[in-house]
């Protein structure tokens, strides 16, 4: 079995083409845009690059992209006046703040200080609270994205045993949460997690998002099984590699995202998908 590649690249791509369609028919009925503020703290490279793709997709979409830079020395409270500036200006319908912020900066003070109707990220307890009383308002991108990947595939979660490995707030918490609004069974497999390799091979749904280059071998996969790869990881090589060993697993599951070009891509649609939420929230 050679498993079916999904595109997150090209889905991504139409979900960026549509959400443009709407935004030239608001401006087209004489309503401002949307507007999208990132906050960025220090100049560290790989957050310059994930700035500038967001600034770069904001704008192709026809919203408004506001870029906020403070130095690396910035204190905290420069960074909250920043975000309370950007909460009060009614033409922003959404605010996010690029980690990792600088070790005398507390992210998690900041993320919160961000208004919940503008927290496109879907950081803020409120809004992952909502996620688990499965009445979603804005939801955390990157597993937001899977679940538009899925629906795109019309592969549908109800009644499948899911796994999620990881237990971040950012990605294995809220996957979970997604999951089970769409009727899945679902475990969280974690560091402490006894037998992981058996949790997995029961699966018929994975999402991996823990961090190991390649750490799922592709005999745990379950024939047929549905794979979405999280993971991000540079090897010395300067080769980027997923959570899972592709090669191997490829030949096992019966769908699979590749890395690069999989589930990447769709974070930043679902950000710009959440700005439009926001801002129809906001404006409704």
């Amino acid at each position: 079995m050679t498993a079916k590649v999904i595109d997150g690249k090209a889905i991504a791509q139409a979900l960026r083409e549509e959400i443009k369609t709407q935004v030239s028919a608001l401006r087209e009925a004489g309503q401002r845009p949307p507007g999208l503020a990132v906050v960025i703290v220090g100049e560290d490279p790989a957050s310059q690059i994930y700035v500038r793709n967001k600034h770069l997709a904001t704008e192709a979409a026809g919203m408004r992209s506001i870029m906020k830079v403070l130095p690396a020395t910035a204190s905290q409270q420069q960074v909250l006046d920043v975000v309370a500036e950007l909460n009060a200006d009614a033409t922003v319908d959404g605010i996010l703040v690029q980690l990792p912020v600088p070790k005398q900066i507390d992210g998690a003070a900041v993320i919160d200080a961000i208004a919940v109707e503008k927290d496109v990220d879907g950081f803020n307890p409120e809004n992952l609270g909502l996620l688990a009383q499965r009445t979603p308002r804005l939801r955390p991108c990157t597993p937001y994205g899977c679940m538009k990947m899925l629906e795109f595939e019309g592969i549908n979660p109800a009644g499948m045993d899911a796994v999620v490995l990881g237990q971040s707030n950012i990605v294995g918490r809220p996957a979970a949460l997604e999951l089970l609004m769409k009727g899945a069974t679902v475990t969280i497999c974690h560091s402490r997690t006894k037998d992981l390799p058996g949790h997995v091979r029961r699966a018929d749904l994975i999402v991996a998002g823990i961090g190991k280059p390649e750490f799922v071998q592709g005999d745990w996969i379950k024939p047929g099984a549905v794979v979405l790869d999280v993971g991000i990881n540079r090897l010395p090589s300067g080769k980027v590699v997923g959570d899972v060993d592709y090669a191997a697993a490829s030949q096992r599951a019966g769908y699979i995202t590749p890395v690069p070009g999989g589930v990447g891509p769709m974070t930043i649609a679902m950000l710009i998908q959440n700005t439009l939420e926001a801002y129809r929230l906001r404006n409704a």
